[in-house]
């Protein structure tokens, strides 16, 4: 099992990255955690319930207003995973030398340890491909299979934080398995793709979009 201390790449020691929400952070760590008897396992129980009424919004928006809804949902959970992406990044530069793919990968292991709050096993398997498994996430037993498809509306807006900072950034994401659809981790590929290939994330989203409207109208009859 990966941890956050060690990943294994030299490189790794010499990204530049912030933690974002970095106010509220400290006063977690100084004020709250340091001096009170504050239990930091409720901050899952606190986030589920954040994660699930996320859910039901989405769901609520599809529900009353159709496409409309959902364009609005993705709007904002766009925005707030581009917001988390340029706070991580912020003031920042590139190791000279790092390549795109130990970007990628550094990148992916700060939102998958920090932003996400998950366990992950990473690998940079070439200079065209990253990957990584998440061996646990905090939503894992309350999400259904369908629900991880918000995650897709954060990511774009980190990936998209990604090419703001580096105009090069040509690599896309996705997703192979996930564990609340029965898969032991999930899965994740990142690699430098064809203009062919980036369309097939924007697809797919779009195919999930389609069942998710299908699906709250059948449950509105």
């Amino acid at each position: 099992m990966a941890h956050w201390e060690n990943r294994p790449e030299p490189r790794w020691k010499e990204f530049q990255f912030n933690q974002p929400y970095a106010k509220g952070l400290k006063r977690l760590k100084e004020e709250v955690l340091a001096k009170t008897d504050f239990d930091p396992a409720t901050l899952w129980q606190w986030g589920t319930m954040q994660a699930m009424a996320l859910i039901e919004m989405l769901k609520e928006c599809e529900r009353t207003f159709g496409e409309e809804g959902q364009k609005l949902a993705y709007k904002a959970l766009h925005r707030t995973g581009l917001d988390v992406g340029r706070q991580i990044l912020e003031g920042t530069t590139m190791p000279e030398g790092l390549t795109e793919a130990e970007f990628v990968s550094f990148y992916a292991t700060v939102i998958n340890r920090v932003a996400y709050a998950s366990l992950e096993a990473p690998r940079i398997d070439d200079g065209d491909k990253a990957t990584f498994d998440i061996l646990w996430c905090p939503h894992q037993d309350h999400y259904g299979a369908f629900d991880c498809r918000v995650q897709r509306y954060f990511v774009q807006g980190m990936v998209d934080a990604a090419k703001e900072f580096g105009s090069k950034f040509n690599f896309e994401v996705r997703f192979d398995s996930t564990i609340p659809a029965g898969a032991p981790t999930c899965h994740f590929t990142m690699w430098r793709a064809t203009d062919a290939e980036k369309e097939e994330w924007a697809g797919y989203t779009r195919t999930l979009e389609r069942k998710a409207l299908k699906v709250v109208r059948s449950e509105s009859r």
